[in-house]
């Protein structure tokens, strides 16, 4: 039987960097949970999208299930499969830039943007005014989420760029 012919779509090697990512995804956000909107999440995700370029929606994906394991299901669950993976997308379409300055910026208005792209889940169940009355209750934590993603991309955007594009490198070893 010829299995030349099959191509995988993902491999061992694309597999264990998914992993990878997803862990880390975890044990970012874990290790921040007691701090109110305080998260690197959002800067990882910057940088995995920037560096492994597509194979982060898998490890979004793995990401979210694995948190949703560990803090119970909630309307929270469906909205990060959607708000991170808009976040990715962002990314992807602006990855030709490499300004720390820049993707500060796009982190911080990212965070400030939170609840309004959570709210989304609220307008689908509960309507207008359900979703308003959450996204503004949300604003104070808005702002603190949107200055706590600009000041960490600014600081640790440089060193996780290098950290994992020599990850990267080591997962292109034959």
């Amino acid at each position: 039987m010829k299995h030349n012919n099959i191509k995988r779509s993902l491999s061992v090697r694309d597999i264990a960097l998914i992993g990878i990512m997803a862990a880390t995804l975890i044990a970012a956000q874990v290790t921040l949970a007691a701090l109110p909107n305080i998260e690197i999440v959002s800067l990882l995700i910057i940088v995995f999208t920037l560096t492994f370029g597509l194979k982060v929606f898998y490890s979004i994906i793995v990401f979210t299930c694995i948190e949703t394991f560990i803090w119970g299901m909630g309307l929270w669950s469906i909205m990060y499969f959607y708000i991170w993976i808009i976040l990715a997308i962002v990314v992807y379409l602006f990855r030709k830039q490499d300004s720390v300055w820049f993707w500060s910026i796009v982190s911080a208005i990212y965070g400030l943007c939170f609840g309004a792209l959570g709210s989304i889940l609220y307008l689908v169940i509960g309507g207008v005014r359900t979703a308003f009355a959450w996204w503004i209750a949300g604003i104070p934590w808005d702002v603190a989420h949107c200055i706590a993603n600009f000041v960490l991309t600014l600081v640790l955007y440089k060193p996780l760029v290098s950290a994992f594009k020599r990850l990267k490198g080591l997962t292109q070893l034959n």
